[in-house]
């Protein structure tokens, strides 16, 4: 029987601490959250690896360095609302969970959205949601919101996901630039959004994000 929680704890040790990831409430939601529940049961074993794991066509849940790297960069408050977008079976909503006040996930994969809430119920986490729904519309009805989050790749940002965000809130994502992608953070000023560079990171781009191509006659 694989022991879960000691895999747990060296990923945070070895993957986790050395990425320069120090604050408390996300090194203690990475050594809580049973990072191998939320993962496709074929992959449970691969659950801690050091790596991106596929959750269907062209999706991954990004590999934990990734995910720890954004959050530390977007600094959630206890206060906030967050709109967690392409969360899988809620990974990423059960960490931001114990960060932020509450969660509105959105999944559009048959069946992970209802996977997911089933998990997180199990989790006992009561302040986050997944819904089943395009990741490029968000949830602009729960919105709008403190902090957005994407779990994956863009090379372009729909208007209408960035008019869900609060004056003054925070996104974070991936920008698909080249073999390797850049992570960074928006924050939201005068309507616009000003970016600043965390890592250079990968992950494939999100269905809904990606960039139009335009063709000269």
């Amino acid at each position: 029987m694989p022991d879960f929680e000691q895999r747990r704890r060296l990923m945070v040790d070895t993957q986790i601490r050395p990425s320069d990831v120090t604050k408390f409430p996300i090194i203690d939601a990475m050594l809580t959250v049973p990072r191998e529940q939320f993962v496709p049961g074929s992959l449970r074993e691969a659950a801690y690896a050091e790596q991106a794991l596929p959750i269907g066509p062209g999706r991954v849940m990004l590999e934990p360095r990734t995910l720890a790297k954004m959050l530390d960069a977007l600094d959630i408050q206890p206060t906030e609302l967050v709109l967690d977008i392409g969360c899988g079976l809620g990974y990423s909503a059960a960490l931001i969970a114990r960060l932020a006040e509450a969660v509105v996930a959105v999944e559009p994969l048959e069946g992970l959205a209802e996977e997911g809430q089933g998990l997180l119920s199990d989790a006992g986490i009561d302040n986050a949601v997944i819904l089943e729904r395009e990741l490029a519309h968000g949830a602009p009805k729960h919105g709008p919101y403190d902090v957005i989050t994407l779990q994956g790749a863009v090379e372009a940002l729909p208007a209408g996901l960035i008019d869900q965000l609060k004056e003054g809130g925070r996104i974070g994502c991936i920008f698909a630039e080249g073999a390797v992608g850049a992570l960074k953070v928006g924050t939201k000023i005068g309507g616009r959004l000003s970016w600043h560079f965390v890592a250079n990171v990968g992950a494939p781009v999100l269905p809904g994000f990606e960039r139009e191509e335009h063709f000269a006659l």
